[in-house]
């Protein structure tokens, strides 16, 4: 694998997804695939792939939550990750967009070891990996209380669980992003018929394809209005 390589894989799914990133951008999401390509030969942190199937699967999955996050302004809400592996969503967005304020929680001390080295590597500021569990009714993750705007995360395969674990977390008038395959409308109705009285509304869904196997991602956008 070469960094020209990723470099042009990378822009080819960048332009199929409508999504500019510039230079400075590009080149530390090829530093970073270098850096988990390197690691994941030592310890599992995604699934072997050919180099095209990792950028899509992971990275260019990853940076389609641009499409919905605030454009950049001098103050930006930080993202709460949680359950963030290898780094997806949040380091990957943070790669993206500098400017972005970020935490990551991920419990497994391993994967904590790499997403500092990542962000050292890349010379990130701004962006915190808490090394825990974010349990329901709690909002402390490694002695860290969090309140945090916008919460996402692609380790949570059901979604009204997931909706569970960022009450405490998410401040009334925040917003929650679940990434989901086609099948997000079983998952909506089935939180809809079991938590009636949740906290969330349904606000938008935005349904669009990875460029490369057209498979069907959506992303399911949920604002917090309270009890």
């Amino acid at each position: 694998m070469s960094d020209a390589q990723s470099k042009k894989i990378l822009q080819e799914g960048l332009a199929a997804m409508g999504i500019p990133l510039d230079e400075q951008a590009q080149g530390r999401l090829v530093a970073y695939c270098g850096e988990l390509l390197r690691w994941s030969a030592k310890i599992n942190l995604v699934a072997k792939a050919e180099l095209r199937e990792i950028w899509e699967s992971h990275f260019l999955d990853s940076l389609s939550l641009l499409r919905v996050l605030p454009v950049p302004e001098s103050v930006q809400p930080p993202l709460l990750d949680i359950g963030s592996g290898a780094g997806f969503p949040g380091l990957a967005l943070k790669a993206a967009r500098p400017e972005l304020p970020v935490i990551l929680v991920e419990p497994r001390q391993k994967r904590v070891s790499f997403l500092r080295h990542v962000i050292r590597t890349l010379g990130l500021n701004d962006i915190e990996v808490l090394c825990g569990r974010l349990e329901k009714n709690s909002s402390v993750v490694d002695g860290t209380t969090l309140c945090v705007p916008i919460v996402t995360s692609r380790a949570f395969t059901n979604l009204g669980e997931f909706l569970l674990h960022t009450e405490a977390v998410n401040p009334v008038g925040g917003r929650v992003i679940c990434m989901k395959g086609p099948r997000a409308e079983e998952e909506i109705a089935t939180w809809r018929s079991e938590q009636p009285h949740s906290p969330y509304r349904l606000q938008e869904i935005v349904t669009l394809t990875l460029p490369f196997s057209g498979k069907v991602r959506n992303l399911v956008i949920f604002s917090k209005e309270g009890a």
